[in-house]
C-alpha cells in the first residue's frame, strides 16, 4: 500500500517531501493507517486532533490515543476542544455541520501556526461514494457532484486510491492499533443511514461502485474545474477586502448570466446557503440595509455593494494610552502614535484618512480609545458645529456590520479622531500650531 501510496501523491503533485503537512487525525482507523503511511515515507508532519465533546469520556480517551501517536512517530502534536453541539444549536444547523466548520477553520488557523504547507485528511474512496450520494439527497451544485478532491486549495486527501477493505487490510497486516467510533453504527447520522443502508442496496446492482463512482466523479472535477476558473476571474474583478470586511459589487452580478449559482459560488467560502444566496439577489433591488447570517459571517446589502464581515471580529471595549505609547492593537489593525515634534514652517499636513495630524498642545494624556456609541458627537474637520457620530457615518455611507467596528480616540472625554476617517476640527493643525502629533491606523 506504500507504492501506492506515494504514486498517488506523485500522479496528484500533492505535496513534496521537503514541505511539512498537518494531519487530521481523529484515532480512527483511516487516520491512523494515514499516520503510519507518512511515517514509513519520511514525511515531515504534525498530528492535530479535535475533541468535538459529542461522546463525554470516550472523546477524550480518542485524544489521549492520538496524544500517544504523536509519542509513537516523534512528531508534534496539536488538539483542540469545540463546544460543537452548543455552535449546532445556536447556528440552526447539524453537529455534523457544525463540526465541519469548526474543525477546518481551526486546521487552517493551525496549519499557520504550525509552518505546514498542507491540511491531509484520510478520506478514501468509500467516503467519495458517500458524499455524492449524500448530495444528491439533499441537493447540491456541481461542488457536490465531485465529491472529495484529492488536492483542494491546502487541503490534500492522500487516500482517495483506497477502498475500505485495503485499508483494513493493511491494519491487519500491520498490526496497527486504532480507535473505533461508536457513533459510527449509529443511523441517526445521515452518512451512517447512507453507508450501512443504502449503499449495500446499490452494490447489488453494481458490485464495483466505489471504483465506478470515482471514474465519474473524476470527470465531473475536470468539468468544475473550467467553471472555477471563471469564478475566480469574477471574483477578482468584482470583488475586495480591506482588514475588516470583504466587499462584493452586486450590481456587476445583474449584468451576468446564472447570477444566483456564481454569486453562490462567490459567497461559498462564507457558508451561505443556495437558498440564502436566492434570498440575497431577490434583496438586490431592495432598500440597504438587509442583513444575512451564516454561520461564520454576517452580509448586509449595502447602496452599491455586499459587505462580509466575520462573526469573530476582535471584541474591544476601550484602552487607556498613556503618554509615550507608541503601538497597540484597534481590532485587527495597528494604530502607530508618533513623536510630538515641533512644527516647521515647511511642514505640510498629510491628508490620508488613515494619519490624524494633531495639534499637540491641545491634546491631552491620557488618550482614550474606544468604540463609539449612541449619542457622540464631535466637530469633523472643515466645520465648526457638532455632528453627531451616528449622522457622520450615514454621511461617510459606512455599511451597517462595520459601523459596529468604528473606534474613536477621545481627549480629556472630547473626540479627536474617528478613527480612520475623520479628525476633530478644534484639534487641527493651524498657523498658530507650535508642536504636532502624527497617529497612523494600519
Amino acid at each position: 500500500m506504500l507504492n501506492e501510496f506515494l504514486t498517488f501523491i506523485n500522479k496528484h503533485h500533492l505535496v513534496q517531501p521537503t514541505q511539512k503537512v498537518l494531519l487530521a487525525v481523529s484515532g480512527g482507523m483511516d487516520s491512523v493507517v494515514m499516520c503510519d503511511l507518512f511515517s514509513k515515507a519520511k514525511f515531515d508532519f504534525v498530528i492535530a486532533h479535535c475533541n468535538f465533546g459529542l461522546r463525554g469520556e470516550e472523546s477524550n480517551e480518542d485524544e489521549m490515543f492520538v496524544k500517544k501517536l504523536s509519542i509513537k512517530y516523534k512528531v508534534p502534536f496539536v488538539t483542540t476542544t469545540f463546544q460543537t453541539a452548543d455552535f449546532a444549536e445556536n447556528e440552526k444547523i447539524s453537529t455534523q455541520m457544525a463540526a465541519r466548520i469548526l474543525r477546518y477553520e481551526w486546521f487552517e488557523k493551525t496549519r499557520k501556526e504550525q509552518s505546514c504547507e498542507f491540511i491531509a485528511t484520510a478520506h478514501h474512496q468509500n467516503d467519495v461514494l458517500e458524499t455524492v450520494l449524500l448530495n444528491l439527497t439533499k441537493g447540491t451544485g456541481i461542488a457536490g457532484l465531485h465529491g472529495i478532491k484529492a488536492k483542494n486549495g491546502r487541503i490534500i486527501r492522500p487516500l482517495l486510491f483506497a477502498e475500505k477493505d485495503m485499508i483494513f487490510d493493511y491494519v491487519v497486516e500491520n498490526q496497527i492499533i486504532w480507535r473505533e467510533d461508536s457513533s459510527n453504527e449509529s443511523n441517526k447520522y445521515q452518512r451512517n443511514l447512507i453507508r450501512n443502508e443504502v449503499v449495500p442496496l446499490l452494490k447489488q446492482i453494481n458490485p464495483n461502485l466505489e471504483h465506478t463512482i470515482q471514474q465519474t466523479v473524476e470527470r465531473i472535477a475536470a468539468v468544475e474545474d473550467i467553471f472555477e476558473q471563471e469564478i475566480e476571474m469574477l471574483r477578482k474583478q468584482i470583488t475586495w477586502s480591506d482588514s475588516q470586511a470583504v466587499f462584493v459589487n452586486y450590481k456587476a452580478i445583474q449584468t451576468i448570466s446564472q447570477p444566483v449559482i456564481k454569486l453562490s459560488e462567490l459567497l461559498k467560502p462564507y457558508h451561505f446557503t443556495y437558498q440564502q444566496c436566492q434570498d440575497i439577489f431577490e434583496a438586490f433591488d431592495k432598500e440597504a440595509g438587509k442583513t444575512f447570517l451564516s454561520p461564520t459571517h454576517t452580509l448586509v446589502k449595502d447602496r452599491t455593494e455586499l459587505v462580509i464581515t466575520a462573526k469573530n471580529l476582535e471584541s474591544f471595549v476601550s484602552q487607556v494610552i498613556e503618554a509615550g505609547s507608541r503601538q497597540l492593537a484597534v481590532g485587527n489593525r495597528q494604530l502607530t502614535i508618533g513623536e510630538v515634534f515641533e512644527k516647521t514652517e515647511d511642514f505640510v499636513v498629510p491628508t490620508a484618512k488613515k494619519v490624524a495630524c494633531l495639534d499637540a498642545n491641545k491634546v491631552r494624556f491620557p488618550l482614550q480609545l474606544r468604540k463609539w456609541k449612541e449619542g457622540d458627537w464631535f466637530c469633523p474637520l472643515g466645520m465648526n458645529k457638532k455632528k453627531l457620530i451616528s449622522d457622520f457615518l450615514i454621511d461617510q455611507k459606512v455599511p451597517l456590520n462595520l459601523k459596529k467596528e468604528v473606534y474613536l480616540l477621545t481627549s480629556n472625554g472630547s473626540i479627536v479622531w474617528v478613527i480612520g476617517m475623520r479628525i476633530d476640527d478644534r484639534f487641527k493643525v493651524t498657523d498658530k500650531t507650535e508642536r504636532t502629533i502624527l497617529l497612523e491606523i494600519e
